[in-house]
């Protein structure tokens, strides 16, 4: 007796998964383009991907052509060629609301067909551009194309040195744009000028939801950038995700961020992972805590905040604030004093779920802390990054892949990609559909 095999597709979403790859090859016959391997193998998989990560309430497709996908041999990125072909291929399908295609080789000339897709699909909210090879003027065609576009919600460019003027011409556009809610410009060389435009731009624009500006060139040690974002956090009451990491951010920055947020009434989650901050800044965050009661997610991996920071957040976080949810510490330089302080914050505060702590000087009294912590339930394993084990009577730590944005970088190729596990910042404040 056969097996029967139920899927959860609808008639129109498995009708476009079996004709996308013929119509792929019908259009490398009409532009008498040779098929590229790689992507006509990934368009006849894209279905187990679906199913794969079916929720069950949605029948739009995302294409994801990730140039970094090395389950499929051999890999051959996409070209400005291949990525027209493909463009044309998806067209004819208004389930199709998103295309992913990370990690290829698609240049300036690429871009104009970047811009050919966004004023000739109106069902695409979703495109990922990342680490590609888009420069400043492909940066141009793209920011000006979202002028005109009106469906467009979630830009990923992250990677692509577009540079200053290619940062310029993204904060033009967010001044006519009032449709996108979540743009990533992280690591694509932005400069002072540009993140300065980009912050002032952002007190007057209601529809952005999330901000990603990791890892500008600054070249300045005042830190003026940090001063325009705080400013623009005291205004803007629609913004509720901000990335600032590689900021170079030193506790003056910190303070400003803190002074702009004593105000702000929207923010959720603030990431100012992989700066220069240090245990004095501390004081100004704690003071935030206990008056704001609105941020969920606060991520400050990769600083230096040792004991002392960790004392000021752990008195807030024990007898005033109850929205936070989620905090990584990672690697910040903690010895046992600031972690068992935190322990026994966790102890009072009822509302933070997901703690982060590796990287840090464990001592056996703080992981018996927390294994206390962990076996009485008030710390879920899938919510912290650690995992107690016992040998020769005394408790260590082995890291475990948890975290707040695992999946920034990469996606794994097996297993839950937006897992709340791996990724509970976009799982505690979903901004957008997609990570």
């Amino acid at each position: 007796m056969e097996d029967f095999f139920f899927t959860p597709l609808s008639v129109e979403v498995a009708s476009t998964f079996i004709d996308l790859p013929q119509n792929y090859q019908t259009m490398c016959r009409l532009f008498q383009r040779e098929e590229n391997p790689f992507l006509f193998q990934t368009l006849q998989l894209q279905e187990t991907d679906y199913i794969k990560n079916y929720k069950g309430f949605q029948d739009e497709i995302t294409i994801k052509v990730a140039g970094n996908n090395h389950l499929i041999t051999p890999v051959q990125r996409l070209t400005d060629k291949d990525f027209e072909v493909l463009i044309y291929s998806i067209k004819p399908y208004t389930n199709i609301t998103g295309l992913d295609v990370r990690y290829n080789l698609i240049t300036d000339y690429g871009a104009h067909h970047v811009v050919k897709l966004l004023e000739d699909i109106q069902n695409i909210t979703y495109l990922n551009l990342m680490f590609n090879d888009i420069e400043t003027e492909g940066g141009e065609m793209i920011a000006k194309a979202l002028h005109r576009n009106t469906t467009l919600k979630y830009l990923r460019m992250t990677g692509n040195k577009i540079g200053n003027k290619g940062g310029m011409f993204f904060a033009t556009m967010l001044q006519i744009n009032s449709s996108l809610e979540k743009l990533d410009l992280g690591d694509c060389d932005l400069e002072m000028q540009s993140l300065i435009a980009l912050a002032t731009v952002l007190t007057k624009n209601t529809s952005i939801k999330g901000i990603n500006l990791n890892r500008p060139l600054l070249k300045s040690e005042e830190e003026e950038s940090t001063v325009h974002i705080g400013n623009m956090l005291q205004i803007n009451s629609s913004i509720i995700e901000i990335h600032l990491c590689k900021h170079d951010m030193k506790n003056f920055g910190m303070e400003q961020l803190c002074k702009g947020l004593l105000l702000n009434t929207s923010l959720r989650y603030l990431d100012v992972s992989c700066n220069r901050i240090t245990r004095d800044a501390m004081k100004y965050l704690g003071e935030l805590l206990k008056r704001n009661n609105v941020l969920e997610v606060i991520d400050l991996s990769s600083n230096r905040i040792e004991d002392e920071g960790s004392l000021y957040l752990a008195e807030a976080l024990a007898f005033y604030n109850t929205s936070l949810k989620a905090l990584s510490v990672v690697s910040n330089n903690i010895s046992g004093e600031g972690l068992k302080a935190f322990s026994d914050a966790l102890k009072t505060n009822t509302t933070l779920s997901n703690f982060y702590i590796w990287g840090n000087k464990f001592d056996s009294e703080t992981c018996v802390a927390f294994s206390h912590l962990i076996k009485s339930g008030r710390l879920k394993l899938e919510n912290i990054d650690v995992e107690p084990y016992v040998v020769d009577n005394l408790m260590y730590f082995a890291e475990v892949s948890h975290g707040i944005k695992k999946h920034y970088y990469w996606t794994p190729s097996y297993g839950e990609i937006e897992g709340a596990s791996t990724n509970a910042g976009f799982a505690i404040v979903p901004t957008t559909p997609h990570l």
